[in-house]
């Protein structure tokens, strides 16, 4: 049996980390979350991993890391709203790449093993001409969030080559699943979930047609546990590195929309409005890189939508037959 890890998930009371969390502890790990419960709640974390309340540029997250000695850190502690990155691009700053030195430095003291950050293959493209985007592609965020992202992809490749520290760079693309809340471009699916059960109509803005690549959550951990692992090149540069995660299937708002009314037994109807300014109209990934590595998505679209619609339900009391 191979030893028990120490595993650092900053974020790991919001959606996705508190997710991977949970697999790191049923994996036999020894689990430690850091969030500051901005946005993450205290009941996603497990009773097994050992909770700590406190923001990631905090500099006594260093004790943290001189205490435990994590050999793995998985970085999801972000501000993942574009819309607030647009407002605010010094908050988004302060967060998502000043919170990431604070992190980077810590465990290049303690000599962490390896730094999995949780980039964003929908942000960091840009509104792509290759569809599915490879990992190849250019890089060409469109708002501060998306900066901030490259930001730290370009940072941790210059502590891999300067000061020998080892990352991967996991590139989502857009995450639903159980204990997702509306903020960011999955969250249409919260909303749409949580409208059909009160009997209202969905908003679409725009035609509908923009297309997004929908990955479940539980096909995102499984890319986090690989990642913890997996044999990296030492000569691949930014991109070498990294991994695009989803499905390479667009899904449009429409088709969405269609599959949620079935899950639901519900048409309450459908109102448009005006399109949202800057929103890219289409964006999927090619999951390729990964995929050689023996991960694949296990998770289809209308099995993930039926499992979040009905978590959802159960969270309000009504569970769904």
């Amino acid at each position: 049996m191979s030893e028990k890890r120490r595993v650092l998930v900053t974020g790991g009371a919001g959606f996705i980390g508190s997710n991977v969390a949970d697999a790191f502890l049923a994996a036999g790990d020894e689990v430690w979350v850091v969030d500051d419960l901005s946005s993450g709640k205290r009941r996603n974390v497990h009773a097994d991993a050992h909770f700590v309340e406190m923001d990631i540029g905090n500099p006594a997250l260093r004790d943290l890391f001189r205490d435990v000695r994590f050999d793995v850190v998985s970085h999801h502690a972000a501000q993942i709203d574009v819309r607030v990155s647009v407002a605010d691009p010094q908050r988004d700053a302060r967060i998502n790449v000043m919170g990431l030195l604070n992190v980077t430095e810590a465990a290049l003291e303690v000599g962490t093993r390896r730094v999995i950050f949780i980039s964003s293959g929908g942000v960091v493209y840009g509104e792509p001409e290759e569809i599915p985007t490879p990992e190849t592609a250019p890089k060409l965020p469109l708002s501060p969030y998306g900066v901030t992202k490259l930001t730290g992809e370009l940072y941790l490749n210059y502590y891999r080559r300067v000061r020998g520290l080892e990352y991967v760079a996991l590139r989502y693309s857009n995450v639903y699943g159980p204990r997702q809340d509306p903020h960011g471009e999955a969250g249409v699916i919260a909303i749409f979930c949580s409208r059909l059960l009160d009997g209202e109509r969905l908003t679409i803005f725009g035609d509908g047609e923009q297309t997004r690549d929908y990955v479940f959550v539980g096909d995102v951990v499984a890319a986090n546990l690989l990642a913890a692992d997996v044999a990296l090149s030492p000569d691949g540069g930014l991109d070498g590195v990294a991994f695009n995660v989803g499905t390479g299937v667009g899904t449009s708002v429409n088709r969405l929309a269609d599959v949620l009314e079935g899950v639901a037994g519900e048409s309450p109807g459908r109102e448009h409005r005006e399109e949202r300014r800057g929103e890219l109209r289409h964006s999927t990934l090619d999951a390729g890189r990964i995929r050689a590595h023996g991960w694949t998505p296990g998770h289809s679209l209308e099995e993930g939508l039926r499992r979040t619609y009905q978590h959802i339900a159960s969270t309000r009391g009504e569970i769904p037959a």
